[in-house]
């Protein structure tokens, strides 16, 4: 967020130091916030738990994929109880992904190794989740992430995600300031008696974007 001004075709080190100091003198610098390396292990961790969920995401899709290409059309929502009506083994009897037939034994090894996939995903992200949980009462933001989930729609990982994605959230002198960062704010390119806004600027983490909007809609 340093001002820079347009063509400007040299740069050194001396020019940037003298262009800093002119900034901090006028005081048109932006602070910023500097986690410490606690805040960045824990930020790591819940951003792994996302990269799990994102794979389990990847994996159903491709799961889902196979089964209409060969013409499995499932008319329900997928991945509920209907589906897998035993959690430990998608092959347990009764569940629907036990009872298909293929005409090409291929496709059984196929099936098999999709499912399998699916349950890796699975498993990670339900270790990470745990993880998450042993970790947190030793964060030094464990209050204020249990002061969200006062809220409606913010669970422990929603508010820590969240959380570890702000960081200190007393930088932020009023709500403008914390959605601006957030990049919830429309963008703007008005001049004179013209007034045109875009759409959002989703600027800052798009991860605590998408967990304040899913947790809005709760």
């Amino acid at each position: 967020m340093i001002p820079k001004r347009p063509r400007e075709w040299i740069k050194t080190d001396r020019r940037d130091a003298s262009g800093l100091a002119k900034l901090h003198r006028a005081g048109e610098s932006t602070a910023v916030w500097v986690p410490d390396p606690a805040h960045e292990a824990m930020r790591d961790l819940l951003r792994a738990r996302l990269d799990a969920v994102r794979a389990l995401r990847r994996a159903r899709q491709q799961l889902s994929s196979f089964l209409l290409r060969q013409g499995c059309h499932y008319r329900r929502p997928a991945w509920t109880k209907l589906h897998r009506p035993h959690e430990s083994s998608p092959w347990a009897e009764g569940s629907r992904l036990a009872g298909l037939k293929f005409e090409q034994a291929v496709h059984h090894i196929v099936l098999e190794d999709y499912i399998q996939a699916v349950e890796a995903a699975e498993a990670r992200r339900d270790r990470l989740t745990a993880q998450i949980e042993a970790m947190l009462p030793d964060w030094t933001l464990a209050p204020v992430v249990a002061a969200l989930q006062t809220m409606r729609g913010m669970a422990l990982v929603n508010a820590a995600t969240l959380i570890a994605e702000l960081g200190d959230l007393s930088r932020f002198s009023n709500l403008r300031q914390l959605m601006a960062h957030l990049g919830l704010v429309p963008s703007e390119h008005s001049s004179g008696g013209s007034v045109r806004r875009g759409g959002l600027t989703k600027a800052g983490s798009s991860a605590a974007r998408r967990l304040l909007i899913e947790a809005a809609w709760t």
